[in-house]
């Protein structure tokens, strides 16, 4: 049996950029902690719960469980009055958010300052899409399906940004129809090139593969669209958390097993399940 990552996989830049901010903000800052993120700094809870035990960041849910120390912005961003209202009860603020959800968030004012109605094609709980929405007034549409257009008015001038996870290739019809509901469209591809590279590279591999395992949080949406896009290919593929989860029956008749991983997944559970599968070959 051989085993293959796919190219790309596991953290994006703007995974290593929020790691490495947390790790300068801890040293920057020692002594003026606690240290927190409002809500999980990115989608992976093996991840969070190394940053609890190593560096003593904490996840929080709402800014009202504290009023002292740092607080890290996650990066998938956070609504603009929240960091107002951090500053305000004293909290020192440190923003990890990606720089590609930033552009996202950017576009989505600009639209809204153009004088554009601005449709969110993403997951409408996702806490990247509330931030955008927020930058957009809280006047914005988020669109997940056909169905989610079909009860959208009619509209002068619609502004399109995307959740910079989500994959382009699935949009096509929805933005036929977004045109067919406007009399004027304007659109900014704000999806992550990196993601995009990741989703192709598990694409390409899943076609080759016998088996492929999908490992990332079973709160990532973007782990959740690549095992999608691997199962469109044909492939047999499952989504794993850690190592452990592997059922070694899924291995039987399996010449090529492709591994590929969502951009929140760290390196040390890509390599358990490396290892992991090595074991299962030799026993």
């Amino acid at each position: 049996m051989k085993v293959e990552i796919a190219k790309n996989a596991g953290y994006c830049y703007g995974v290593r950029r929020a790691f490495s901010l947390v790790e300068k903000a801890v040293r920057e800052h020692d002594g003026e902690g606690p240290f927190y993120t409002l809500g999980p700094i990115i989608h992976n809870p093996q991840a969070v719960e190394m940053l609890k035990r190593e560096k003593g960041v904490y996840p929080i849910s709402s800014l009202d469980e504290v009023d002292r120390g740092v607080l890290i912005i996650r990066s998938h961003g956070v609504p603009p009055e929240l960091i107002d209202r951090a500053l305000k009860r004293g909290l020192k603020v440190v923003d990890a958010t990606c720089p590609f959800v930033k552009r996202a968030q950017s576009k989505a004012k600009e639209l809204v300052d153009e004088g554009y109605q601005v449709v969110i094609l993403g997951e409408k709980e996702h806490p990247e899409v509330i931030g955008i929405i927020a930058h957009a007034g809280g006047k914005a549409h988020v669109i997940e399906n056909l169905e989610d257009v079909e009860g959208l008015p009619e509209m002068k001038r619609v502004g399109v940004v995307f959740q910079t996870t989500q994959e382009l290739e699935s949009f096509g019809e929805i933005l036929t129809k977004l045109l067919l509901k406007s009399d004027e469209m304007k659109v900014h591809n704000t999806i992550c090139h990196a993601i995009r590279n990741q989703q192709t590279a598990a694409r390409d591999l899943a076609r080759r593969a016998d088996l492929m395992l999908v490992v990332g949080g079973r709160n990532s949406g973007n782990t959740r669209r690549l095992l999608q896009i691997c199962r469109d290919t044909g492939s047999r593929a499952y989504h794993i958390e850690t190592a452990d989860e592997i059922d070694p029956k899924w291995l039987e008749g399996a010449e090529l097993v492709g591994i590929a991983a969502g951009a929140s997944t760290p390196d040390f559970i890509i390599e358990g399940v490396v290892e992991r599968l090595k074991d299962l070959n030799r026993s």
